[in-house]
């Protein structure tokens, strides 16, 4: 229930999203924040396409990262899920798309643990979650290779580059902040 409510605040964000494309936000705060990041352009577009960006701190800026990492990481889960509903025999496909499924949804947890974390202060286990949920699609990409037979489907192995790399932007706020 409680994450059926966070996954509609998160539609409502993005679909304010879409609406507010670009803002004139603090863009030297945001430039000096990215500057830090292993993915400089990833984090200047996140942040500058946020409405709430210009009012946030560096630590703001590091939970708006967050969550964009919670929405990808419960759309891929969703998207794996519906993969599930797919008329299929193969009960070894479906087997590895649950496996999947579920490390999606457990990434999002993380990160939305990690967004907790930082309200409280408590940056390094922030770190530690986000770290978490860069982790779990490793084990979906796992799940793929003990099987062979299976190939890792393209879009899956796009939507896990983006929650690593969304993750990667994020501990890169997270190390510069003051601990």
């Amino acid at each position: 229930m409680v994450s059926s409510k966070i996954f509609f605040l998160f539609l409502l964000f993005l679909a304010h999203l879409h609406q507010h494309a670009s803002v004139e936000g603090d863009s030297s705060l945001i430039k000096r924040t990215c500057k830090n990041t292993k993915y400089y352009n990833l984090c200047f577009s996140s942040l500058k396409s946020d409405p709430s960006s210009p009012n946030a701190d560096p630590k703001g800026l590091a939970v708006i990262m967050i969550g964009i990492g919670m929405t990808n990481a419960t759309s891929t889960s969703s998207y794996l899920s519906s993969k599930l509903l797919s008329p299929s025999n193969n009960t070894t496909l479906k087997r590895v798309l649950k496996e999947c499924a579920d490390k999606y949804s457990y990434a999002g947890d993380a990160l939305q643990d990690s967004v907790q974390d930082l309200a409280n202060e408590a940056y390094d286990y922030a770190y530690m979650h986000i770290t978490a949920a860069k982790d779990y699609p490793n084990a979906c990409h796992n799940a793929f290779k003990r099987y062979p037979g299976l190939a890792y489907p393209r879009d899956l192995a796009s939507r896990e580059d983006g929650l690593k790399h969304i993750c990667d932007v994020a501990m890169g706020i997270i190390d510069n902040l003051d601990w």
